[in-house]
């Protein structure tokens, strides 16, 4: 198992106190639950966000969700939203970027198509966001999953402007341009103005879903990369920490060594 972040925050923070703190949303900032409709933000964690971003030169969310979504459940106006996986990104001062625009139509295809194959399958639940499709399988009986991903599958192979990705319980059908949560982090990076390491940022990723291996792989030579899991798994990032309840005591660490 890799080193736990709650025992090495002064490093992690690094040597100038000033970090560009990355987070996924559900199964990091709020718990992993059956219906994604019922992960709430608790007070305690929104607080300790906020006072967060009152220190960090940028806290950003990254999320599957969709960008409105991930936004109204945050609901801080000082840090950075990105949705659909780094394709809907917003921010404070007009910051903005959509990717894979023109691939919305596609989209809308494979949706239809996917209600129509899994509407048969009992627990099975479609999911449209505005830049991907979500088939989420949480609640569909074991002996149906090969179903769902049977046709996830052929809705993408009909299509080839799109991939998909395989997240936890879910499979997701996104435009198929080169972006990820990584790019996305590199991007708000060097957007902001913080890519240069003579300016001592030290770039934090924390997430605990397939899709931010992505991330800790493209901050992984110059940032920290924070797995939230309760088991040993293979992983691009250095550090871990078990769930939610550990990550906002780190997050409050964390804020205490970063400079004023």
């Amino acid at each position: 198992m890799i080193p736990s972040a709650l025992e090495h925050v002064q490093e992690i923070a690094g040597g100038t106190g000033r970090a560009a703190v990355f987070l996924d949303y559900d199964g990091t900032l709020t718990p992993i639950v059956s219906q994604p409709e019922d992960a709430s933000l608790s007070d305690s964690m929104r607080q300790t966000l906020r006072e967060l971003a009152a220190r960090a030169p940028v806290v950003a969310i990254l999320s599957g969700r969709d960008l409105d979504d991930v936004r109204r459940r945050v609901n801080i106006d000082s840090i950075v939203y990105a949705g659909s996986h780094g394709f809907d990104i917003a921010g404070p001062d007009g910051l903005c970027r959509q990717m894979g625009t023109e691939f919305l139509s596609n989209l809308d295809t494979a949706e239809k198509e996917l209600h129509k194959a899994l509407d048969g399958i009992s627990g099975a639940r479609v999911e449209r966001k505005r830049f991907s499709i979500a088939a989420h399988y949480r609640n569909v009986n074991e002996n149906d999953v090969p179903k769902v991903e049977q046709a996830v599958s052929e809705v993408a192979t009909r299509d080839p402007t799109l991939r998909r990705i395989n997240g936890k319980k879910v499979y997701e059908l996104l435009p198929d341009v080169a972006w990820d949560k990584g790019k996305a982090a590199l991007w708000l990076l060097e957007t902001l103005g913080l890519e240069s390491r003579s300016r001592g940022i030290r770039p934090i990723y924390i997430g605990d879903d397939r899709t931010d291996e992505d991330a800790f792989r493209a901050l992984e030579q110059r940032g920290i990369g924070i797995l939230v899991s309760e088991q040993s798994q293979p992983t691009a990032a250095s550090y871990s920490l078990k769930n939610p309840a550990e990550i906002e005591r780190f997050l409050r660490a964390l804020t205490a060594t970063l400079a004023e």
